[in-house]
């Protein structure tokens, strides 16, 4: 008798869930639900309108999800960075919109509140940050300052009573939801220092950007500072010089790391199905030498990614992680996800541009994902200057 061949799980085939804590396993498993309930069904319509599902922040906060892997003291869950990685991952097997919200939110708002600011404006901020009640941004991108933030032109000027600060930020992820933004400007000595500027003060308006062909189902806005006064407390005090703002975007990359494996899960798993079931010539498509061979490629790709994500995992919570281990898992993450939703698509021939498919909406995400928090070249010439010892910038 013929022994039925038992298929192996393309999203584990590693068996890296035998590394999780349970409470981990707990977590994903958590957030994976409620995105299979949530957000799968819906992402579609939501991302052909442009719209972000706003209705999701509350739940999203119940679950502890933002700024997840930060102190419980301040109301965050206080969850180990590979748990913290693993809900980034599940948003982002959603939506990368979702997942940027989140990380927006928790690492770009959040962290440096908690690492550059006073005890006082941590408990002031983090909880209602935490729970959802206040929605923050980021604010260091300009229209002519990308990847080399030390050319802002956004200035802050000295007040009788504090600061004064002027420029526009560009794709602001959050900017058009947010009550509170991290405002980088040069001051008057040309020290780059970070505010918390609260989006409601006189001369502060956001534009949101509404020509994106990329993370339509994410708040992506322009952020124009006019004569925005601010008190003196309305500084961190710690957030002085520009390394403090690269360590915000550390934090960040760290989890667009493990949010793009998400999304190249959710792409192989889409593949996978239909070349089971789409028969071309009497069999499977997934029954022909090429398709299984590119099939199998998108699966060694995943493993790596995973594999690297989880150990950058361990590295960060046993403190040894540097921004250069960073800086390589997400551009080989990212990269390799947006390989692995280009070919998707394809595998899934013409029903692949449609949005009853998952792969053509991640794949267009990904063109940004690949852009923002330090292209693919950036990352290269970080790393190159790492191994090499000298600077290519």
């Amino acid at each position: 008798m013929a022994t039925k061949h038992v298929l192996s799980r393309v999203d584990d085939y590693f068996l890296i869930d035998e590394l999780l804590s349970d409470d981990e396993r707990l977590i994903r498993g958590t957030v994976r639900r409620f995105v299979d309930r949530e957000v799968l069904p819906h992402i579609g319509g939501w991302w052909l309108r442009g719209e972000f599902p706003a209705h999701l922040i509350p739940p999203i906060a119940e679950m502890g999800l933002l700024g997840a892997n930060l102190p419980t003291e301040y109301g965050a869950a206080g969850v180990s960075n590979i748990a913290y990685g693993l809900i980034l991952q599940e948003l982002e097997r959603g939506d990368s919109g979702l997942r940027s919200f989140a990380s927006v939110q928790g690492s770009l708002v959040m962290y440096p509140i908690y690492a550059f600011g006073t005890e006082e404006q941590r408990r002031r901020w983090l909880p209602q940050l935490a729970h959802g009640a206040v929605i923050g941004c980021f604010g260091l991108t300009e229209p002519s300052a990308g990847s080399d933030p030390a050319a802002m032109q956004t200035r802050a000027r000295r007040s009788s009573d504090g600061w004064e600060l002027n420029g526009t930020k560009m794709w602001i992820t959050n900017g058009s939801l947010a009550q509170v933004a991290i405002i980088w400007a040069k001051d008057e000595d040309g020290e780059i220092r970070g505010f918390i500027v609260e989006t409601d003060r006189p001369g502060f308006s956001a534009h949101e950007i509404k020509t994106k062909s990329s993370m339509r189902a994410s708040d992506t806005s322009e952020l124009v500072l006019e004569g925005v006064r601010l008190p003196e407390d309305a500084a961190l005090p710690e957030a002085v010089g520009l390394r403090a703002a690269l360590m915000c975007l550390t934090q960040a990359r760290y989890g667009i790391a493990w949010g793009a494996v998400g999304a190249a899960a959710a792409c192989l798993e889409e593949a996978l199905s239909y070349a089971r079931q789409r028969i071309a010539f009497g069999r499977p498509i997934a029954q022909t030498q090429i398709i299984q061979e590119r099939l199998v490629d998108m699966l060694q790709e995943l493993v790596k990614a995973q594999l690297l994500a989880y150990r950058l995992g361990q590295l960060k919570d046993g403190g040894k992680a540097r921004y250069i281990h960073v800086s390589l898992a997400k551009r080989n993450n990212v990269r390799t996800a947006l390989r692995i939703a280009r070919e998707a698509r394809s595998i899934l021939g013409a029903y692949g541009i449609t949005l009853e498919y998952h792969a053509m909406r991640h794949a267009n995400n990904l063109e940004s994902v690949d852009t923002y928090e330090g292209t693919y070249d950036i990352h290269t010439l970080v790393v190159g200057r790492d191994i090499t010892g000298l600077d290519a910038f």
